[in-house]
């Protein structure tokens, strides 16, 4: 071996000691990955607060299109049905399988993306949809049996594609139609004639930070006032509907944001409060009497970063609260001593520990909670079960390994129970809290994504995927 060799053997791994220094400086100064963020659900194409900017003029179009016969007695008011429990409670005999002739749809309408579901009032139907093509966020009106619309109300908004648009329902009582956009813009209108009433724009007015996948709570209207959780300036707000008058506003010393979740009413001790679990915390807000509008109760315990399903009112002043992406349930206690209120939690687990849901909220029926499993809920990840609350931690019902469902709804009816895939598969199953039995399914819509939540009302089954919605006839002959 020659001299030279041995020196560039000798010194080769000083050169290569040097090369990474160099490389972890040159790291240190130049980082390639600087200006990536972690991929948080959602957080793609999350609103830019320079939308504030925008003008947004609520409510400023309108089309008439014709009329429709009232149907008396067709009610699915808002989210949940007019008892907020997704239990329709209306006698009428439903089918208990599609028959050899198959589903009966009625209609379908083309819709913009998204998951929004209808609100249904003496034979009109509300939705909120948004038009790619004009960038508006649209109300329209439509005739239950046919699909006929009947009339819309819209206002110009950009929006970007971020697994849908529009999922929020109306609201809907005698006179108001109350709805809550994919931005925060909350409208108020006549429900017969359409006429704007009063809009207000969350975003600019309350300096709301829009949710990820934007917008997914429903409004609430008690005794004519709309309830509204914020999470900016303010936690919560009551506005007159005829008016338009802020009737009370919640502080927000906490600084928390709004979630996905709806407002939940709660009566517990004699005191009528309203249940809602921001980003940051969950709490109790008073909803009668000289101290309206405010915080009653707190908790911080309970605190995903991304809250969809709404809180489940239990009994003896307990509450059921899940959210998705790994976080899991949990039951809540809520006290009152001479007047005081307090909330703690009993039960917290994973969602392989226990009964969990990402998206839709979980039923309360006859003491137990029924619920469609999350993807990380272990072995039993996608099943429909039941569970007590008691012991939200043992199971007492589960379809098993051959029925699982993924994100989509779920409503009871009749003694059974309607279960939407997220493929538009329907399952019939007789409702049950000790076992699951199919009674018949079938492929009703060949899309994707049929997340929005379902509304049974009239003997007429309402469903939709991304971009479709059907009224299907479950009437039994």
């Amino acid at each position: 071996m020659t001299l030279t060799r041995k020196y560039i053997y000798k010194y080769i791994p000083c050169v290569f000691i040097v090369l990474a220094i160099g490389v972890v400086a040159w790291w240190l100064l130049h980082n390639p990955v600087n200006s990536l963020s972690l991929a948080v659900p959602g957080m793609d194409n999350r609103t830019n607060k320079d939308q504030v900017t925008e003008e947004i003029n609520i409510g400023e179009f309108f089309e008439y299109s014709g009329t429709a016969e009232p149907v008396p007695g067709t009610h699915w008011p808002r989210f949940r049905g007019a008892d907020l429990d997704n239990i329709s409670k209306e006698h009428i005999s439903l089918i208990d399988s599609w028959g050899a002739s198959g589903p009966k749809i009625l209609w379908a309408l083309e819709l913009g993306e998204g998951h929004a579901a209808p609100a249904v009032y003496d034979g009109k139907l509300y939705l909120l949809d948004y038009n790619e093509t004009l960038k508006r966020d649209v109300l329209r009106c439509l005739a239950l049996k046919t699909g006929e619309e009947l009339w819309r109300r819209s206002y110009s908004v950009h929006l970007k594609r971020n697994h849908g648009l529009s999922r929020t329902v109306p609201s809907v009582t005698d006179n108001f139609v109350v709805t809550i956009g994919p931005r925060c813009q909350v409208m108020c209108v006549d429900r017969l004639t359409g006429d704007l009433l009063w809009g207000i724009d969350l975003e600019k007015k309350y300096d709301v930070e829009v949710p990820f996948w934007y917008t997914g709570q429903c409004p609430l209207i008690v005794d004519d006032t709309a309830i509204i959780a914020v999470g900016g300036s303010s936690l919560m707000i009551g506005v007159d509907c005829k008016s338009g008058t802020i009737a009370w506003e919640t502080p927000n010393p906490n600084g928390w944001k709004m979630s996905h979740a709806s407002v939940m009413p709660m009566t517990f001790k004699g005191k009528k409060m309203y249940i809602y679990p921001a980003i940051g915390g969950v709490c109790g807000i008073s909803a009668e009497g000289i101290d309206r509008g405010q915080i009653l109760w707190e908790n911080m315990e309970f605190s995903p970063s991304v809250v969809a399903p709404s809180p489940v009112v239990l009994d003896k002043g307990r509450i059921f609260l899940t959210a998705g992406y790994g976080y899991g349930g949990a039951v809540m206690q809520v006290k009152e001593q001479q007047g005081k209120f307090t909330a703690g939690i009993t039960q917290k687990y994973k969602p392989s520990e226990g009964l969990a849901s990402e998206q839709q909220t979980p039923i309360y029926y006859n003491g137990y909670l029924l619920a469609i499993m999350p993807k990380d809920g272990g072995g039993l990840r996608n099943e429909f079960v039941s569970f007590h609350p008691d012991d939200c931690r043992k199971v007492v019902m589960r379809s098993g390994k051959t029925d699982r469902f993924g994100l989509g709804p779920y409503i009871v009816a009749d003694g059974k129970i309607f279960i939407l895939n997220d493929d538009g598969e329907l399952t019939i199953a007789k409702l049950s809290t000790s076992k699951f039995t199919v009674l018949d399914r079938k492929r009703i819509i060949e899309g994707q994504d049929s997340w929005g939540p379902l509304a049974i009302t009239g003997g007429y089954l309402l469903m939709r995927d991304s971009k479709e919605l059907v009224c299907i006839d479950i009437k039994a002959k």
